[in-house]
């Protein structure tokens, strides 16, 4: 058996420690089998040496988050119950802020943190990874948070026009409804983010664009975040074709999974060809 103490400045921040009704207290004490009680500003761990010192280091890092950000959430705690290899500290410095019904997203590994951090602090950012790993749902996430703080005035998302083993024959409508369904997974991301009705109306304004890759020759895009998803279904050629329609003021992000390519056998995909030039 061993015991802990972790020293709390005020009441009201040990309140917000343990939660809505003690909720995130009593989620870590069954957790880990673990006594906590709190008395005299200071909180008070007692159990097997493992488990109090997993304890321990699970409230230091929800203090952490308290003073960097201001609130402890449920799924923070079980992310570190989880046993994130994430401090909740890099995890909200990360953070983004979209005004969503859920408040920020939240990058879920270290690798979402860093590709976050890439596109903050980059002005084009290659992402390869497999199929559900964030790489589309971030970077639109990153594009929203930035023209709502009108560090952008427009968004454009590109894909381009391939078809996934299967022809789909000629498709009716105008421009808009052919490319729909390529751009489908881009508009579901969007309306992740934001009301029908403001999407609608900034789609209408071309403040957010949805177009096929064939569509940005001869265009430079200032002020812009810019995303190319599936861009391992791009050629080289179409790659330097996107990649120099960069402007004053934009940012671009290009996403793929190279392991799911729909060129031609003797096609080599442009984001393939990217990063060899690059070296990554």
């Amino acid at each position: 058996m061993s015991r802990s103490t972790i020293a709390v400045v005020d009441s009201k921040r040990l309140l917000e420690l343990f939660g809505p009704r003690d909720q995130h207290l009593r989620k870590i004490r069954a957790a880990l089998d673990v006594g906590i009680s709190a008395r005299d500003g200071e909180i008070h761990i007692e159990g097997e040496d493992a488990a109090v010192h997993r304890a321990t280091e699970i409230f230091e890092s929800l203090d952490q988050s308290l003073q960097d950000q201001g609130t402890v959430t449920g799924q923070i705690v079980d992310r570190l119950l989880n046993g994130s290899s994430l401090s909740e500290k890099l995890i909200h410095q990360e953070s983004i802020e979209v005004h969503r019904p859920g408040g920020h997203i939240v990058p879920r590994s270290s690798g979402q943190a860093d590709y976050v951090r890439a596109i903050r602090q980059s002005d084009i950012v290659f992402c390869e990874g497999p199929a559900g790993c964030g790489k589309t749902f971030l970077a639109v996430a990153m594009a929203v948070s930035a023209l709502r703080q009108e560090h952008v005035t427009k968004i454009v998302l590109v894909r381009p026009a391939v078809e996934a083993g299967e022809s789909l024959g000629f498709l009716p409508g105008d421009l808009q409804a052919k490319i729909n369904p390529y751009l489908r997974p881009l508009l579901d991301a969007l309306r992740e983010m934001m009301d029908f009705d403001l999407l609608k109306k900034l789609t209408e304004q071309d403040v957010i664009e949805m177009i096929p890759l064939a569509y940005m020759r001869g265009r430079t895009l200032n002020d812009a975040f810019i995303i190319l998803d599936e861009a391992q279904n791009t050629t080289a050629a179409q790659m330097k074709m996107f990649l120099t329609r960069l402007g004053v003021g934009s940012k671009m992000v290009i996403s793929g999974d190279t392991t799911q390519i729909d060129l031609p056998p003797n096609r080599k995909s442009g984001l393939i060809d990217a990063m060899e030039r690059l070296g990554t």
